[in-house]
């Protein structure tokens, strides 16, 4: 990082109290992105740029910057000569005021000739000012451009920052830039470590920083520091045997929380493994920010690892801490699961009574009863098992109830799994019970097993029903019901199974199910309208094998279908035919077969093409094509072979070409133009057989 003749490195640390853990790495790189932008704003020059950050501190070390702005010639027009100077060539009062205005004689001013005619003119050589000036101003800007929902004041002072600011440190190569951020006298000084190195560091030079940080036991790289942990994490896990799991959102957050992070190995009594891994799981990585270790087969190994942000002088006082306290919570998971086995499953479900799903909508059971004949029927539908289905239906729930859900609520479903086991239910039934919750995010695997299918399509359903009825529309911002989510799961369960069912038809059996009252059936149509909505979503999301562009999907919703597997037929032979040479131009003649269907009312179209009437060789050909390919391609849409369909129709492009070049559609003689009209709306319908191509975009 050196610093040429006319330009220096820069360094920029705001030194904090602890900083938000989970907007560390987001404020780092927003705070370094602000600062390149304030330079090119002021014309400052500049290499690359680096942030660093740890919990108290945010940092930027930029390459090269300007020492000073270059100088510029700056050039304010002034009044028309015409208006400049009397008949006499004497100035006048404009003349006269606009070199007042800069400060000098009229007979300074130069003249600037353009094609519009000739003006008075100031030219004037602005010195640059030095970067030193102007970068406390540009630091200020972009802290107060960072994206922080939340500011806080703190002693006396009117300034505000995410967290109270101890130590403002700004290096431009070896010299502090003189002035203050955020009311903070500017220095060299820099703090290590809180325990091992508290007092001020002072820094030569921006070069300085990270070997002085490291040196006062401060990793500032934010992803040097993350490496570092991996490497530690998994060292240690491999010393006891197995490999650690390692939750990327887990690393994140413990590489926000220290400075200096040292791996440390925990254990915990065996008996502990009795309670399913996954309550463990989760105890270790959402309470205490651990990280679990497995055994070759996946199975959890009595141990973990903390990360430490500090080396301690006696690493067993810190390991015996963690183990102390993770003790007592997984104690409590011992005790919560030893109790709840208590009560088989089937039991629970009366509980139900007692939990309300939403206020208007009733409660849990009633939920529970509604599900449970709605997915009978989809079993019934896909040709599942359908009273299976509505047995696995009524436990579905029932782990609501239970003392380890109500802890632990993330682990719902697969609680209800375990449960189900110990309750004797068969296992298909056991896995439905964690499945009907998949998926539960994007990229998410979906439902195994039909019987599990048909309950999470079902338990989704009746949420989007209901919700709609009661007038919970999802908005831009607030979706407190997931219902954006819910809608996605049940297209991917339908598309990438396949499964064939009818949107339509599944909302209005939802409907039917809720009391009268609330006239679910009438918000059918908003609920099938927002779901296809979601369609452009889950195709812009889909990986490369399913994805489509915007008119292509837009070309198969224009049919108004709710069969979300039929549409994602569609979807894929249209986007297959985008890809066809004939393409453009087909989409070009149904815009215009389109365009001129729509300026005529139906009855001055022919029944039918008649023979006898055809006149022209071009139109006699295009009749000839569209009667060899008719049933064909009518068969091929009966078994929604829709892109050997559009293969066939592809055919037709240079006689529908001729037929436009050479003949006239809207003929003077009725009986002709009508025969004409005929043709075209023919080949239209075979065309909307697959989906509306006059709306591919070139």
């Amino acid at each position: 990082m050196s610093s040429h003749n006319n330009t220096a490195d820069l360094l920029v640390e705001i030194g904090t109290e602890e900083l938000p853990p989970a907007a560390l790495a987001k404020l780092s790189t927003a705070f370094r992105d602000g600062l390149l932008k304030g330079l090119d704003d002021a014309r400052l020059t500049h290499g690359s740029g680096q942030a660093f950050a740890s919990p108290r501190r945010l940092a930027v070390i930029l390459c090269q910057v300007a020492l000073a702005q270059p100088d510029e010639q700056v050039a304010r027009r002034g009044p028309a000569l015409k208006a400049a100077f009397d008949a006499d060539g004497a100035p006048t009062k404009a003349a006269l005021g606009f070199a007042q205005s800069c400060g000098v004689a009229v007979d300074t001013l130069e003249q600037e000739l353009t094609e519009k005619g000739a003006w008075l003119c100031y030219r004037q050589q602005v010195i640059g000012k030095p970067a030193a000036a102007l970068l406390p101003e540009l630091i200020d800007a972009a802290l107060a451009a960072l994206p922080i929902p939340k500011r806080m004041r703190w002693g006396d002072s009117h300034v505000e920052f995410v967290r109270p600011v101890h130590w403002v440190c700004v290096l431009l190569g070896d010299a502090v830039v003189p002035g203050q951020v955020l009311g903070i006298e500017i220095d060299r000084l820099t703090h290590g470590h809180r325990f091992h190195h508290p007092g001020a560091l002072s820094l030569t030079s921006a070069a300085d920083y990270l070997t002085a940080l490291r040196g006062a036991y401060v990793e500032a790289d934010l992803a040097a520091r993350r490496s570092a942990i991996l490497e530690q994490v998994e060292a240690l896990a491999a010393e006891a045997g197995g490999a650690a799991m390692i939750d990327e959102s887990v690393l994140d957050e413990v590489t926000a929380l220290c400075e200096w992070p040292v791996a440390i190995l925990g254990r915990f009594d065996p008996s502990f493994l009795e309670v399913p891994s996954e309550v463990l799981i989760e105890t270790m990585q959402a309470n205490q920010k651990y990280f679990p270790v497995v055994d070759d087969s996946g199975s959890l190994l009595p141990c973990f690892i903390t990360v430490s942000n500090i080396q301690s002088r006696d690493p067993n006082q810190v390991r015996a801490g963690n183990e102390r306290v993770i003790r007592p919570r997984f104690a409590d998971a011992k005790f919560f699961w030893e109790q709840d086995l208590k009560t088989p499953l089937g039991e629970r479900v009366d509980a139900l009574q007692g939990i309300v799903f939403q206020h208007q909508l009733g409660t849990l059971l009633e939920k529970t009863e509604r599900v449970a004949e709605l997915s009978a029927w989809i079993a019934e539908v896909i040709g599942g098992d359908s009273s299976q289905t509505r047995h696995a239906a009524r436990l579905a729930k029932a782990d609501l109830v239970t003392q380890m859900v109500g802890e632990f609520g993330s682990l719902q479903g697969v609680m209800g799994r375990y449960y189900a086991e110990h309750s004797g239910e068969a296992p298909i039934v056991a896995a439905a019970i964690e499945q009907h919750y998949w998926p539960k995010h994007a990229g998410d695997h979906l439902p195994e097993t039909d019987l599990a299918r048909a309950l999470a399509i079902a338990d989704r359903a009746d949420t989007l029903v209901g919700i709609f009825a009661i007038g919970l529309r999802p908005t831009g911002v607030k979706d407190p019901y997931g219902l954006r989510r819910a809608a996605i799961g049940v297209l991917r369960i339908l598309i990438e199974t396949p499964l064939a069912l009818d949107l339509r038809v599944l909302f209005e059996r939802a409907a039917a199910r809720f009391p009268a009252s609330l006239n679910a059936a009438s918000c059918v149509d908003e609920v099938l309208r927002y779901c296809v909505e979601r369609l452009k979503r889950y195709y812009a999301d889909a990986g490369d094998d399913r994805s489509a562009d915007a008119d292509v999907i837009a070309s198969v919703l224009a049919l108004d279908l709710s069969e979300p597997v039929d549409i994602d037929r569609r979807i894929q032979a249209v986007q297959h035919f985008r890809g066809r040479p004939e393409a453009s131009a087909l989409a070009a003649a149904n815009k215009r077969t389109r365009n001129i269907l729509r300026k005529v009312s139906a009855e001055e179209i022919g029944q039918q093409v008649e023979q006898a009437l055809l006149q022209d060789v071009a139109e006699q050909s295009l009749a000839m094509a569209v009667n060899t390919l008719s049933d064909k391609v009518t068969g091929l849409l009966d078994q929604h072979d829709y892109k050997a369909a559009l293969a066939e129709l592809s055919s037709l492009r240079q006689t529908l070409d001729d037929f436009f070049e050479q003949v006239m559609v809207m003929a003077d003689a009725p009986e002709i133009r009508a025969n004409r009209l005929a043709l075209l709306q023919r080949i239209e319908r075979l065309f909307l057989g697959v989906a509306d191509i006059s709306l591919l975009q070139g």
